[in-house]
Order: C-alpha cells, then structure tokens, then sequence
C-alpha cells in the first residue's frame, strides 16, 4: 500500500479506477476499505478514480499517542490533497469524513471542487453531545468492551429498524460489528470536537455540495444534516428511506445514485 507523508505523520492510501478523481473520506474508527464494499465500484463503472485513506489512528496508517483534533485531521486530509496533487477536488466524506470536508471548505476553498456531504452535522445538540461524552468516558476508564456487547451496541446505533428486525441478515451483520479493529485503534478520534456551531461559516462556502442524510441515523440525525444544507449557498439535500448511519452499507444503490448524479452534474 502507498503512503504519503504529511503533518508529522504516515497516511495510507489507495487508489480505484480511473477518471476524475473523488477522494473519499471515512468516519469515526473506520478504515477507507469500508469504501471499497460499494461506493468505489460504482464510482469506477460511472468513469472515476476513487482515491481512499487512512485516517489518522486506522492502521496502516500511523497511529499517533493522544487525543486528536479536528484540525489535525483537517491538516492531514490537506496533506494528502496536496501530495498527490488533487486539487481542485471532488470530495464524498461520511460522518466524521464529512465534517473533515466541510472544514477544508471553510479554511481550504481552493483545495474543494465540490463535496458530498454523508451523515453530516453543522452542530450537535443535547443528544449528540450527551453520545459524544459517553464514549469519552468509557475511553478513559480503561474498559474494553466484550466483542459482543460491543457489536450489539454498535447494530443498535448505526444501523436502521429494518435490518435490526430482519433475523436473515442481522446476524452477518452483528459478525462485521464482533470482528472490527479494536484497542487503540481509532482511540485517539473520540476525543475530536465535533460540537462546535459551524452554521454561520458554512454560510460563506462557495462550492456545490449535497447533503445526503439517513431516515433512522441516531448518530447524526437528518434535522443536523439538514442544517448543512441550509447553510451552504449551492447545496441540495436528499434524505434516504429506512437506513441509519451506515446508510451508505445499508442502502448502497441509492446512496451510489446520488453521489454518480451529483458529480456528474458539479
């Protein structure tokens, strides 16, 4: 796997197709191979190379000791931008990966083609930042959750009613959840603040962007995703049907339809 250096650290990343180039952003302690599962294909067959990474804390990328921030991840994403000389770029960001493109809109303009902005918030509100918290404290208090209670947990959470009670695929599901990366990985994301209001400085963005939001997400729920679109001068929205925050796993076809549309048209 190829790496570029930047910010102090080592960003790990791949490449899929070819074409324009869509640099991809991931969430929260997830690896840019979560991409790979539908979003990259699809981007391929409709004529562009899918550029995928590591974020800071997600081997093989560097995993550096501490608590992480926004704008250190900001500083990484501008790196890779920079190194592999995207710029002006498309961008797809997910949760985390969204606020990431947001923020390098704000500070980067010039570095930003056009965005689209998954399971996306300009703010948290009480819930989210209660969410926020929670994970905080159970990072320091040194427990490590049993892989079961830990994939239950997270089913709970990311995924939406429909697959929660459907007994022929929640099992495959709660498998993914029990065998993902644990221990430090990611460890040092929880501490990122995402709880800043950011409405007034998406108002000056100036790039064509979509919001696209989950019926069921309880994670970043579609009123915040809304917010983001409302914000942004050239920015439309559309909310999908029966899926939560990994919308994009849960309902790929319609997620894949709207990206393709919206970049064929940005």
């Amino acid at each position: 796997m190829p790496y570029v250096f930047t910010n102090g650290i080592r960003i790990a990343y791949e490449r899929f197709g070819r074409g324009e180039r869509v640099l991809m952003i991931m969430g929260s302690a997830a690896a840019g191979r979560v991409w790979t599962m539908h979003q990259t294909p699809a981007l391929g067959e409709a004529g562009y190379q899918a550029i995928t990474f590591d974020n800071r804390g997600i081997p093989p990328s560097d995993v550096p000791a501490g608590k992480y921030s926004l704008a250190e991840m900001v500083a990484d994403t501008r790196g890779v931008i920079e190194a592999l000389a995207l710029a002006p770029c498309r961008i797809v960001g997910a949760s985390l990966g969204a606020l990431i493109a947001q923020e390098l809109m704000i500070s980067s303009p010039e570095l930003v083609r056009c965005a689209v902005l998954i399971a996306t918030k300009a703010r948290s509100d009480a819930m989210r930042n209660a969410q926020a918290k929670a994970e905080q404290a159970l990072e320091e208090s040194g427990i490590t959750l049993p892989p079961d209670y830990h994939a239950a947990t997270a089913a709970i959470q990311a995924l939406s009613p429909a697959t929660l009670n459907d007994d022929r695929t929640i099992p495959l599901w709660l498998d993914t959840f029990r065998l993902s990366p644990s221990g430090d990985a990611g460890a040092g994301q929880v501490w990122v603040d995402t709880s800043q209001d950011r409405r007034k400085a998406l108002r000056d963005v100036a790039v064509p962007c979509r919001v696209i939001a989950f019926e069921h997400d309880l994670i970043t729920p579609p009123h915040l995703a809304a917010e983001v679109a409302e914000a942004i001068p050239d920015c439309d929205f559309i909310e999908i049907p029966a899926c939560g925050h990994f919308g994009y796993l849960e309902r790929p076809d319609e997620v894949n339809s709207a990206i393709i549309e919206f970049l064929d048209k940005a």
